[in-house]
């Protein structure tokens, strides 16, 4: 006879469809590896919280994760949320960038960060962290920076890479635009969700790049404003002057040293207020 306290449990899971159970364990072992890979990352914390592991993979089978934070109620039913997309770990060398997202998690529930609508993205790369050395690019050696489908892109992704970058097989754009599943997913989850801010998180120019409409940002804490250019099949170009959606670009000092937690709290602290004047006060 079963025990009267299984009968939840066994309930529970019989409910539970093949995929969902299958989906966990993919969250799992994804959690699992980050904790072991990354110092900053508790596997626990992140197998507590609710990432999906969506149907696409990388070339080389990882899974591609993200999860939604919801806004807190407000007061005004009828005042949407603003809606932000963060996205770490674009290029997978980057480590610190993942490493933030990971500690803004812990933050999203803060009053001035509960306004808004979080949908966050920690390894948009994770055939690039994965291989050790971790490396920039994906498993086909893509830059995924540099292969969104911009408008520009072919006429001037592969002119800029072999003139510009001396064909530097860390800037590689691809074969053509959005050649990359890693590329198409982003590109899909910018479409399904439609952020009114992205910030994308990178490493170690130690500053803050900016793109698309509404004031820019001059600093966040310790980063401040200096804009790098607009790159063929880059994000900013792509989602900042083609679909005109602000691109936040904060690039951390050290690729695998995170900043002292008083610098990272004042870059927080000075997103949150930007946003509160500048996209808190835009029109639904």
């Amino acid at each position: 006879m079963l025990h009267l306290a299984l009968a939840p449990l066994l309930v529970a899971l019989a409910i539970l469809s093949p995929a969902a159970l299958a989906d966990q364990g993919i969250i799992d072992e994804w959690c699992d590896y980050l904790g072991t890979r990354l110092r900053s990352v508790a596997a626990d914390t992140c197998r507590a919280r609710s990432f999906v592991a969506v149907q696409e993979r990388t070339s080389l089978g990882n899974a591609l994760v993200f999860v939604d934070i919801d806004a807190a109620e407000s007061s005004n039913p009828a005042l949407e949320a603003k809606r932000i997309l963060v996205i770490g770990g674009i290029h997978g060398d980057e480590l610190t960038s993942i490493s933030t997202v990971f500690r803004w998690l812990d933050w999203m529930q803060q009053p001035d960060a509960a306004l808004y609508q979080w949908r966050v993205i920690p390894v948009a790369n994770p055939d690039g962290l994965k291989v050790r050395p971790s490396t920039r690019v994906n498993a086909n050696g893509v830059d995924l920076n540099r292969n969104f489908q911009t408008p520009d892109w072919d006429k001037n992704a592969q002119k800029y890479w072999v003139k510009r970058t001396k064909r530097d097989p860390r800037r590689n754009p691809g074969k053509s635009a959005g050649s990359e599943v890693e590329t198409l997913w982003l590109q899909a989850q910018i479409d399904e969700f439609k952020p009114d801010l992205i910030i994308s998180v990178h490493a170690p120019y130690n500053l803050l790049d900016y793109d698309g409409p509404v004031p820019r940002p001059m600093r966040f804490g310790r980063l401040s404003l200096n804009r790098l250019g607009v790159y063929p099949g880059s994000m900013g170009n792509y989602c900042g002057l083609y679909k005109q959606i602000p691109v936040i670009t904060i690039e951390l000092p050290n690729a695998t040293a995170m900043p002292s937690q008083r610098d990272q709290q004042a870059m927080w602290e000075d997103m949150l207020k930007w946003m509160k004047h500048n996209i808190s006060s835009m029109s639904n």
